[in-house]
Parts: structure tokens; sequence; C-alpha cells
């Protein structure tokens, strides 16, 4: 075999092993949810505040629109980080005008830990696509870059060059300024 082979295998092999590694922490444990139903009050108009932190977040992703029978239809319209930050602050969603892009930590706070696909609770937020969310925190290694969670499988990332769903927030204080490394 070739070396080449060989690395690609053993490389395939560890992402295999921690990927089943987490499966079975989640599975043998099985972990509270982090975000349970009851951490949120529910509004009434499409927004819940997550109770222990104050925040008020949009149920539906941008481009959808949500319905009262508690679900979000259509499809999350993707931006340009740019387009993500105007979005925000131009939203006058439930007759409010202080919405804005989450930084990274309120972003990921959204993540659940054991699930996939979405990685989010999906009653409080339905039809969440497993999808790259734009956060308002600069990446630390470049900051040209910024930060956004995948709600596919929960990890994050940083770049500006894609074109990337939004969630937006208000209330409760933003870290703003919030550099991370991605190390918790």
């Amino acid at each position: 075999m070739n070396h080449r082979l060989i690395l690609f295998l053993w490389t395939l092999a560890l992402s295999l092993i921690t990927s089943l590694a987490q499966a079975v922490t989640c599975i043998i444990y099985m972990p509270p949810a982090s975000n349970p139903d009851s951490a949120y009050t529910d509004n009434g108009d499409g927004t819940v505040t997550h109770t222990p932190t104050g925040l008020i977040w949009k149920r539906c992703a941008e481009g959808q629109t949500w319905r009262s029978r508690g679900t979000c239809t259509g499809s999350a319209s993707n931006h340009t980080w740019a387009q993500a930050l105007t979005l925000a602050s131009t939203s006058s969603f439930a007759g409010k005008s202080d919405w804005r892009l989450p930084d990274y930590k309120e972003l990921s706070s959204l993540v659940e830990e054991c699930r996939i696909d979405p990685a989010i609770n999906d009653t409080i937020f339905p039809n969440t696509p497993g999808a790259d969310f734009w956060s308002s925190s600069p990446y630390a290694y470049n900051s040209h870059n910024a930060w956004s969670v995948h709600f596919s499988s929960g990890g994050a990332s940083g770049s500006r060059n894609g074109n990337y769903a939004v969630r937006l927030v208000r209330g409760g204080q933003s870290s703003g300024g919030f550099v991370s490394t991605g190390k918790t």
C-alpha cells in the first residue's frame, strides 16, 4: 500500500472513532438537554425568551415565516456576513427594532451536544436547517473572518467567504468583543 492510502485510512479511522465516542457518550450517559423546553418562555409572537439569560430569540431563521401553529415555514435565506449585520440592524420583527446578530458565545449556547442535523432544540426552534449560521464575533486567528456555528453538527468555524443562514437575537447583554479560539 502506498503511504497516502495508509494516511487516508488512519485519518478516516480516527474520525470514525471520535464520532463513535461522542455517540456512545450520548447514548450511555444520556445527558439532559442543555436547552430544555422549560428554559424558554414562548412570547406568542414568534420569539422565545431564554429565561436564564434574558435573551430573546427569533424562533425562525431569516427567510422563514413563523406560523401560529408553532412552526417555521419556508426556507432559511443565506447572506454574506455584511448582509447579515445589515439585516439584523434593520429588522423590526414583532414590532421591535433592537435585533442583532448574536455573538459566538450566544449562538453556540443554542447547540444541543447530543443532537445532530439539527443540533438544536427543534421544539423551540422548529425547522432549523442543519446549516451554518453567522455570529457577530470576529475569528481570533484572523480578524477579517467571523465565527459561524454549524447546526448540522454543532461545530464552528471562522470564515467570511460564505453565504450562511441568520438567526436574530435581542435583549440580554451581548459580549460584543468576545473573541474565541474555539476552546471552552
